[in-house]
């Protein structure tokens, strides 16, 4: 339950004013048509995100102990800056319906979440916790937090909370969990 709830917290609040919930407006305003686009939302986080958490769970049988809590202690370090960045997006990624609204939204996020903070956050979460069907349900339920009230209310939802302030406690949640690995909380995970 630890990992579904963290990982649902911190990819909720990492999710907010990124480039993908910014697809997410851009995606509503185009099609008007918000059933298939939370479900292809709903389709492309749990294919990317699945793929992530495999990673990172290969990574936890790939590093020992001592290793995997430097890199995970300052991956989460390096999350909690990254974090602090404002993402835009390009006018290049724009989606197009030619196969359907589900579908464009399926490509379009699922190639918008490739490199991104909760796709890498995902792989770092998978492996600090040893679950990674909770890691995935955690990370795919905090992006329909964040992306379902975009879709339905449009802007209004994102400017509801200052997303600096939602942005500074990720980083705080992403800094705390590095500082807090790096120090060797991590132990009853094997690492």
């Amino acid at each position: 339950m630890e990992a579904f709830l963290i990982s649902s917290g911190i990819v909720a609040l990492a999710e907010i004013g990124d480039k993908t919930q910014l697809l997410a407006f851009c995606l509503a305003a185009q099609f008007r048509r918000p059933l298939p686009i939370v479900a292809g939302i709903f389709v492309a986080t749990i294919a990317n995100h699945a793929f992530a958490a495999a990673v990172g769970s290969w990574l936890t049988g790939l590093f020992g102990p001592d290793v995997l809590r430097w890199i995970l202690g300052l991956s989460f370090l390096a999350m909690a800056a990254w974090i602090l960045v404002p993402d835009k997006i390009d006018e290049d990624e724009q989606p197009n319906a030619r196969y359907g609204v589900f579908a464009a939204t399926v490509l379009a996020f699922f190639l918008a979440e490739m490199g991104d903070k909760t796709q890498i956050a995902t792989v770092a979460l998978a492996a600090r916790f040893d679950s990674m069907l909770a890691v995935v349900a955690g990370t795919t339920f905090g992006m329909m937090l964040a992306n379902v009230p975009a879709v339905y209310l449009g802007k209004k939802a994102a400017t509801a909370v200052p997303l600096k302030l939602v942005h500074g406690i990720a980083a705080l949640i992403f800094a705390l969990l590095g500082l807090v690995t790096l120090l060797g909380a991590g132990s009853r995970f094997g690492f």
